[in-house]
């Protein structure tokens, strides 16, 4: 009873804390489940011929698409390439708008990740 006495407001901070921390993680978790869900839905939409509902989904992907993390970016960039011609310009089709804002924004984020690929690749001769 003494310890707790004596380290009540450290203990209490320490709770706090990891109270904060599970939070965080499962805001996180929800964040991205919530951006899958929305995703399939916009894709399932536009596949389906309703344009219009699509669209609405459509303008809130964009919205978030700066603050998604690169490896959700990555998800939906996989995700839409299974669907689409990247050769061709589509600019009707909003999986096509989609899947090229996604790669425009990778291109934004690519120089880091580009540099550091650069450099692996440098690290280690070719076994040939």
């Amino acid at each position: 009873m003494r310890f707790l006495r004596r380290y009540r407001y450290a203990l209490l901070f320490l709770a706090v804390l990891v109270f904060c921390s599970v939070m965080v993680v499962r805001q996180f978790g929800l964040n991205q489940s919530r951006h899958l869900e929305l995703r399939e839905a916009f894709i399932l939409l536009a596949v389906k011929q309703h344009p219009e509902e699509a669209r609405v989904l459509y303008h809130r992907l964009l919205r978030n698409l700066e603050r998604l993390p690169t490896r959700c970016l990555i998800d939906d960039y996989q995700r839409t390439i299974q669907l689409i011609d990247p050769a061709s310009q589509a600019s009707q089709d909003l999986v096509w708008k989609y899947h090229w804002q996604v790669s425009q924004e990778l291109e934004k984020r690519a120089e880091g990740p580009l540099a550091n690929a650069l450099r692996l690749a440098d690290q280690h001769p070719p076994d040939d």
